[in-house]
């Protein structure tokens, strides 16, 4: 029989507000009050730096991340520095892994199946790139990925980039990877792309990649 997957599309809000949502997420699936869970959201301009992350992979000064109204907060998860902002759909499932082969480089992997298949409803390429979890199109990033785990339950997750901002990867060295750029959606289709609609499409290739009946749900605000 196949599982419920809740799905709750959040809009915009911040990166604290979300991150303190997966987090109460988290401790109710540990205990097994909720199923999976996956949240669909745009942040505002925010560069996050990861558990291996080096701040000096920020290129830009503090008065340039003022001027541009964007915040810098360290996150638990995998990986380096990255940017979120308008324009950019990020899924943040909570999974438990215990349902999904206790295997963290699967769950990377199925993340990358999920934007590659995604990708390709919309006529685009994607590509892994080895030892380096996310999504390409050609030699450019287009889905950054980094995941947490708590007692085998997941949080954090992917960005894609969808009509994004992509002046503001230039002040960073996005994964700390140098000699490769960013991409969007909407640069190499070369017209602006449906958010809600890549969003409704990304749960839906979710639900098909992990095997999970995917339901909307409204949550209140009082949660966020």
């Amino acid at each position: 029989m196949t599982r419920e997957c809740r799905v709750f599309y959040l809009g915009r809000c911040g990166y604290r507000e979300a991150y303190r949502l997966q987090k109460r997420l988290v401790r109710r699936r540990i205990g097994g009050e909720i199923p999976d869970t996956l949240l669909l959201l745009q942040h505002h301009p925010v560069i996050t730096i990861g558990r291996r992350g080096n701040g000096g992979n920020i290129l830009a000064g503090a008065e340039v991340l003022e001027r541009e109204g964007i915040r810098v907060h360290r996150a638990d998860r995998g990986g380096d520095v990255t940017y979120h902002g308008p324009g950019q759909v990020v899924g943040y499932p909570v999974l438990d892994l215990n349902l999904h082969g206790k295997d963290v480089h699967r769950v990377i992997n199925l993340y990358e199946e999920v934007i590659i298949r995604l990708l390709a409803r919309y006529g685009l390429e994607g590509s892994r790139l080895s030892g380096h979890p996310g999504v390409w199109a050609g030699n450019e990033k287009i889905c950054a990925i980094g995941i947490g785990v708590s007692n085998w339950v997941t949080y954090h997750g992917f960005a894609l980039n969808v009509n994004t901002n992509l002046q503001h990867f230039s002040y960073i060295i996005p994964c700390g990877i140098s000699g490769r750029g960013v991409t969007s959606m909407s640069r190499l289709l070369g017209r602006e792309v449906d958010e809600s609609k890549v969003a409704g499409d990304l749960a839906e290739v979710f639900g098909l990649v992990f095997r999970l009946e995917m339901k909307s749900h409204t949550l209140g605000e009082q949660l966020i």
